[in-house]
């Protein structure tokens, strides 16, 4: 450890985490189940959350430390083009609008807990259903991983766990201690526990957002003084590349590759099995309607959470230092520009901003493999108490190798792995989007397209380079045919979705076996009152 801790800000900081420790495992008790032993209790609450634990609970689910940090990171890096994250946003809930309300449906009328679950009985194939369990767990891992750099970025700040020691167990102990308290609570009290712990969570952020939109621009001399100093670092060239830092307007060259990340990322963001277990968690389609359209407000909060770099810039954050960290911008300009007290209000917001969103991905992973991997290769007459067992084992595991992963390897690496996370994931919409809405699509060809679009997404992004690194340098791509750089996502979906059409019009012309759909018109719009009325056995 350093020896400059910030004292007040540790202490205000340890008392909001014990707060929600304390939370976290109380959640079991809220809204208690009879048979507490089923997956649907631990591992979607239930199916019982309304419209404003749903609305916390997503926001806690997307909006996370890493976006904390990493989107006013983004833009004290290299400036405007940092901005994608709110377009998409706000693109986004649109688009869920259409097809989010039809997973909440089939899934309640047939109980299923996963994406991949719905998969399997649309589509009547295990092979499709485990490739998509697999994508979903392989990109939540580094997901996971990089709330712990969030948090770490907090502990460096405040001079505790991070510094120069050499000792690894004493450097890293703080943060040792706050994932084994999320690992016993989330196994405790299953979702329940972030759900409830999200009301914090959000309420810490809005503060620090309000607070900080309004005071740190007064004692930087207004917007007018911050634009103008964070323009003038932006034009002074970066002696690695040769070209200039950033810039305040993105430039008409970058403008396609700002468009189609937006675009990628929008179609990606509630496919990721975090979102879905999030969405699966709410008691009534109505629930899910009404969240997309109020959801958006999330994306004021980001907009205004972005401004942040730019005032981290005018403040001189990092200004000097080689090589200096861009993740510890915003976490340093509370501690420069705040009070003691409130920069620990601050540092808790980011800190219980990781912990929500690493107990729900590590539950929706868990589910995963439980349900599309144990259950459908290993144990298909797995109990409901069995699964949870396995679930709950599941995501200790999970949430181990997320340590382990983030404290063993260059932080960089995570930051290429959740690069690679975006591309994978917008590899399942064909086959979950596309089967929400029609049956015409072959399960063969679904599975062809997912690895045509996961082996060229994965080609080019390693093939990019940076100042700093060799390999997943980017995120963009020069787009073939059309010759602009382009996020590798998208045009790798567009060749997963163009090699699906095309396949599947071979084998419907060969008549390729089918698979069974276990799925009906009408489970698609279906409300839960009528689902549970179906649910019950007519009487003999």
């Amino acid at each position: 450890m350093t020896n400059d801790v910030n004292g007040v800000a540790l202490g205000v900081c340890v008392f909001f985490f014990l707060l929600v420790t304390v939370m976290g495992f109380l959640a079991a008790r809220w809204r208690r189940a009879e048979n507490a032993l089923h997956l649907d209790e631990w591992g979607l609450g239930g199916r019982s959350f309304g419209t404003w634990v749903t609305w916390f609970l997503l926001g806690g689910d997307l909006y996370t430390a890493y976006t904390f940090v990493a989107v006013p990171a983004a833009i004290y890096s290299a400036g405007a083009a940092g901005f994608f994250a709110v377009p998409y946003t706000i693109i986004t809930y649109p688009l869920v609008f259409l097809f989010l309300p039809r997973l909440w449906s089939v899934s309640h009328k047939h109980g299923y807990v996963t994406s991949s679950d719905f998969i399997r009985g649309r589509f009547g194939s295990k092979s499709l259903s485990v490739a998509m369990a697999l994508t979903g767990i392989v990109a939540t891992m580094p997901y996971i991983a990089l709330q712990l750099v969030g948090i770490q970025a907090v502990l460096d700040v405040m001079g505790v766990g991070g510094g120069d020691s050499t000792n690894w167990f004493v450097k890293d102990l703080p943060l040792l201690i706050a994932f084994g308290v999320l690992a016993a609570y989330t196994y405790s009290s299953g979702l329940r526990a972030p759900a409830l712990i999200a009301f914090v969570k959000d309420a810490l952020i809005y503060i620090v957002i309000v607070v900080a939109i309004i005071y740190i621009p007064y004692k930087l001399g207004g917007f007018g003084d911050i634009f103008d100093k964070a323009d003038a670092v932006y034009k002074v060239t970066n002696p690695a590349t040769g070209k200039p830092r950033g810039s305040l307007v993105s430039a008409p060259q970058a403008q396609w590759a700002y468009a189609t990340l937006a675009m990628g990322s929008a179609m990606a963001l509630f496919l990721y099995p975090h979102s879905v277990t999030a969405v699966l968690s709410g008691k009534s389609r109505n629930t899910i309607r009404r969240n997309t359209t109020i959801l958006p407000l999330y994306s004021l909060m980001l907009g205004l959470l972005a401004m942040l770099g730019f005032m981290a810039l005018a403040a001189g954050v990092g200004k000097g230092v080689k090589g200096y960290n861009a993740q510890l911008a915003i976490p340093q300009l509370f501690e420069d520009m705040f009070p003691s007290w409130f920069a620990g209000v601050a540092f808790a917001a980011i800190a219980i901003g990781a912990l929500v969103p690493a107990a729900i991905m590590s539950i929706a992973a868990a589910n995963l493999f439980t349900r599309n991997i144990y259950k459908d290769l290993f144990k298909p007459d797995a109990t409901p108490a069995q699964e949870t067992k396995v679930s709950k084992a599941a995501s200790l595991v999970v949430k181990v190798g997320a340590l382990v992963f983030v404290l063993s390897m260059d932080k960089t690496v995570a930051i290429n792995f959740q690069l690679l996370g975006g591309i994978w994931i917008l590899q399942t919409v064909p086959a979950i989007v596309g089967g929400l809405f029609t049956r015409w699509f072959h399960r063969w060809a679904l599975l062809a397209g997912w690895a045509a679009g996961m082996a060229y997404g994965t080609w080019k992004a390693y093939e990019q380079t940076s100042a700093s690194q060799s390999h997943f340098g980017g995120n963009s791509a020069k787009i073939p045919g059309i010759g602009e750089l382009g996020y590798i996502g998208l045009t790798a979906f567009v060749l997963n979705a163009a090699v699906a059409v095309i396949l599947t019009l071979f084998l419907r012309a060969l008549k390729a076996p089918d698979g069974v759909d276990e799925t009906a018109k009408g489970d698609y719009v279906v409300e839960a009152e009528e689902a549970a009325k179906e649910a019950v056995p007519a009487p003999a």
